[in-house]
């Protein structure tokens, strides 16, 4: 990975001079970590290197890059991937109609017009990973490329110049290389493998779910208004949701919703009533809420 150089090294050295002072930040920017996570983002910053995030649906991966951008005050540019997204979606393409209007400007003209001038900078659409390799300082943007697994093969082939160069080409420009080369944070479900070639190129840490009271400290963060007893049985019910036989458990996003519907509704203890009135802000999939109901909702409220 290309370096980040001169003023905007030193500015995160100074914002982020070791582990501990990136852990405090994000946990001002609301974001708590523990050591293993802090290290991994504070490592992806000094090296400088991308930083891979897997882990379950919910358990804070895209906020780690969003709050990656708050603490250096820099622009997030996030590109979200889909199935079947390609280099037009993520990279660039060109504004046809623009082309279109200079070629019958130059005919109307008797101008004549080349090919160069047609596929020139000023009639690109930049798309976010272009955005991200021109940004132009004083600090890096924050690239964040969400859900990468849902990419197919072809896709990741394509961004390994830039996860390795900070660089890009363009055919009919050349290579753009970074003045300022992107923080780049991806993050993956892991609904597949991704190729090794990606995972050489990056750090890489696995994100699981938070203890039950790093739980209640990360929903009370979000959900200011919320009493603290209602969050400790919304977090312990979550985590039996958890180790039970639901298929998409629930994630620490699922927890903040819940909490948050709870407290709209004037709920400051949890019981079986309020649990079945909101379990549609926890639980997704029928199937799901199916095997919660079958089990009793009075198993996510009383002792274990």
């Amino acid at each position: 990975m290309t370096r980040v150089t001169g003023e905007a090294d030193e500015e995160i050295r100074h914002l982020v001079p070791d582990v501990e002072t990136l852990a405090v930040r994000l946990a001002a920017a609301d974001y708590l970590v523990d050591e293993a996570l802090a290290t991994s983002m504070f490592l992806s910053l000094r090296l400088p290197q991308p930083l891979l995030l897997e882990g379950e649906a919910g358990v804070g991966k895209t906020e780690a890059g969003k709050s990656l951008a708050v603490v250096l005050d820099t622009p997030l540019i996030r590109l979200q991937c889909y199935d079947g997204i390609d280099a037009a979606e993520a990279l660039y393409e060109w504004n046809y109609p623009r082309q279109l209007l200079s070629i019958r400007l130059a005919e109307a003209q008797g101008a004549q017009l080349r090919e160069q001038d047609l596929f020139a900078r000023e009639y690109l659409i930049r798309r976010p990973l272009l955005r991200a390799l021109e940004h132009p300082g004083p600090r890096p943007a924050v690239l964040l490329i969400d859900e990468i697994d849902r990419a197919d093969d072809d896709f990741e082939a394509f961004l390994l110049e830039l996860l390795a160069e900070a660089a890009v080409t363009i055919p009919e420009i050349g290579t753009v290389r970074a003045t300022h080369p992107p923080i780049i944070v991806l993050t993956s479900n892991r609904t597949r493998d991704l190729h090794d070639a990606v995972k050489r190129r990056c750090l890489y840490q696995w994100i699981d779910y938070p203890s039950p009271q790093r739980e209640v400290d990360i929903v009370r963060r979000r959900v200011p208004g919320a009493s603290q007893q209602l969050t400790v049985q919304v977090a312990d019910a979550i985590s039996r949701m958890r180790d039970s036989d639901v298929q998409k458990p629930p994630g620490v996003a699922e927890a903040i919703d819940w909490v948050a519907a709870l407290t709209v509704l004037g709920v400051e203890e949890l019981d079986v009533g309020a649990i079945e009135r909101t379990l549609g802000s926890v639980i997704k999939y029928s199937e799901d809420q199916e095997v919660v109901r079958a089990a009793g909702l009075e198993q996510l409220v009383g002792p274990r």
